[in-house]
Parts: C-alpha cells; sequence; structure tokens
C-alpha cells in the first residue's frame, strides 16, 4: 500500500500543556472498539495501573453509546485531562493505551485505491503555524512506487501546481483552479457568506466573532494597502488552499464533486483573505498569529463537523 505525507508531515509535535486550544476540551472523544474493550476490563487496567484507575475509567465512559466515548466534565473538559492540561491516561497507562482518535489527532488518514494519504489537520494549532509557516512549497513524499493512473488525484496535482504557481497573486491562482475545474463560486459578497455561514453549527463564539470581519465593507484603496501590507506573506494563502485540496480532492467521487472540492479551496482562501483585510484595516496591522487563529476557526468550525462540510459543499454545488 502506498503511503503519502505531505514533506511537513513527520515536523509535528504536541505542545501539551501549552497549547492554547486543547483538543481535550469541548469536543466528544469517540473511543474504538479495541480501547473500548480494554478501558472496560478492570483486571488489565489494574495490572497497568491500579484497581482505583480502573474504576475510574469505568465512571467516565459511556459504554453503552455507539461508539463509546468520555463523559466530559465541567467546562467540557475530558474526565482525564489534569489541571496542567496533561493526559491521566498517557501517564497511567502509557501512550499505546491511547484511543485511537486520541493518539492520532490532528493527523488525518484518506484512504484511497492502492494508497493512503495522510496529512495534519488545521483546527490545531501547532499544525496551523507549521504549515501556514512553511515558505517553501510543500511536495509529497511517497512510501512506494508513487506512479498513479487515477484521473482524480492527477487533477489534484494540476490544482496544487496551479496554486504554487508565484509568478502570480493567490487570488489570481484560485481563479485559474476555478477555471481548471470547471468551478465558480456563487455571486454571494462576503456578507452574504457571512449570514449564511452562521446559519450552520458553531463550536465556539470567537467564531461568530469572526464572521463580523466579512461584513465590514473595504474600499479598493484599503484592499491594496492590506495586499501590499501581505506582499512577503502570500505563500500563508497558498499553503492554506493546498491543505483545503490536499485533504478534500482526492475523495471526491467524480469529476463535478472535484469542482465542488476546489469551490471550497477558492471560497476559504477568499474568506481568510477578506477577515485579514478587515482586520488590517481596522488596526492598521495583521500578525502572523492572527492570520492562523482565523484559520484554525475555520477548520474547527467546518471541516471538523461534517453537518458543516456537507452544507458549504451542497451551497457550493447548488449556487
Amino acid at each position: 500500500m502506498l503511503q503519502v505525507t505531505p514533506d511537513y508531515y513527520k515536523e509535528f509535535r504536541c505542545v501539551g500543556g501549552s497549547c492554547g486550544h486543547n483538543c481535550c476540551i469541548g469536543w466528544e472523544i469517540d473511543i474504538d472498539a479495541d480501547t473500548a474493550a480494554y478501558y472496560a476490563d478492570a483486571e488489565a487496567v489494574a495490572a497497568a495501573a491500579h484497581g482505583a484507575f480502573a474504576c475510574r475509567l469505568r465512571q467516565h465512559i459511556d459504554f453503552s453509546a455507539e461508539p463509546p466515548h468520555f463523559i466530559l466534565g465541567a467546562g467540557e473538559r475530558c474526565p482525564f485531562l489534569n489541571a496542567a492540561n496533561l493526559c491521566d491516561i498517557y501517564t497511567q497507562l502509557g501512550e499505546e493505551h491511547l484511543c485511537t482518535i486520541c493518539a492520532e489527532h490532528p493527523r488525518f488518514h484518506n484512504e484511497l485505491p492502492g494508497r493512503v494519504e495522510s496529512g495534519l489537520g488545521l483546527c490545531c494549532e501547532e499544525a496551523v503555524r507549521l504549515i501556514l509557516g512553511r515558505r517553501a512549497p510543500v511536495a509529497a513524499e511517497y512510501a512506494g512506487d508513487p506512479e498513479c493512473e487515477d484521473d482524480i488525484i492527477t487533477l489534484r496535482d494540476e490544482v496544487i501546481a496551479l496554486l504554487q504557481d508565484r509568478s502570480r497573486p493567490v487570488l489570481q491562482r484560485l481563479q485559474n483552479v476555478l477555471q481548471h475545474c470547471g468551478a465558480a463560486l456563487p455571486q454571494k459578497t462576503a456578507g452574504e457568506w457571512a449570514v449564511f455561514l452562521r446559519t450552520l453549527e458553531h463550536l465556539e463564539d470567537a467564531w461568530q466573532h469572526s464572521l463580523v470581519l466579512l461584513e465590514q465593507p473595504l474600499s479598493q484603496a484599503q484592499l491594496a494597502a492590506f495586499d501590499a501590507h501581505m506582499a512577503d506573506r502570500q505563500h500563508e494563502y497558498e499553503q492554506f488552499a493546498v491543505y483545503l485540496v490536499w485533504r478534500h480532492f482526492a475523495n471526491a467521487p467524480d469529476e463535478q464533486e472535484t469542482a465542488v472540492r476546489a469551490a471550497f479551496a477558492a471560497l476559504g482562501c477568499t474568506l481568510l483573505y477578506r477577515m485579514g483585510a478587515a482586520l488590517f484595516a481596522r488596526d492598521g496591522a495583521f500578525t502572523f498569529a492572527q492570520q492562523t487563529e482565523l484559520a484554525r476557526q475555520f477548520s474547527a468550525e467546518l471541516e471538523y463537523c461534517e453537518e458543516n462540510l456537507y452544507a458549504i459543499w451542497d451551497e457550493l454545488y447548488t449556487g
């Protein structure tokens, strides 16, 4: 089986307790069947840790749910996230006994015919910093024979090449991608997109505040000033768009759906650009930290909620 990853994949390191948006807070964490069976085995857990910890596991997991999941505590914290924001299961039982989601996050794996393509999800703030902070174009790394005759993967690689064409401004590259895929964005203003996005489920109030930025009117002079400010940071939008294409494009069942995924990448990048321009117009500054936070919010709110993701794709498909 061919394994394919972006060349930054192995550089990721979790920052643990110093993370500002801990992945063990606010998320209902599902437990895979094998790990749930181990957690339910009091004797096995007691042998690895102690009987009291085995009892604690049984008390704070809903084994009747499908799939089983941790029962969140106050502040929607995982019950095994301690006061130092570290995992008690990790310290008591070892990394090998983490459930699949906890062991893998923020990594994702797309299983395709004859190959598995992996990456890092942008809902993780450290992954965002790693990906958007890269100045060099991303390249794929292969473990196995990279030859592929799949038309969608070939198209995906052509799209990435267009996004990495640094002879053109990023917004022009996005238009070239849409044209190449026979796609187009619906005729909505930034403010109209904000109205639509508010109809979706939301995780954080911060995202609702960010959507307000889309409603701020901007003059051509303000947009030109923002372009000048970002002249040396075009790679941030390139990396964001390439990430969206890498994660979602190859799973498309047909070329009509690839057009929707191309439009999603263009939309995401355009919204990120528009929010940044609004912050720059308001504050006279727009930092890398602000950029990564906007990208993290976009990913957490829209990619990590299937209902939201499919709602956007439907809007792009019908729009």
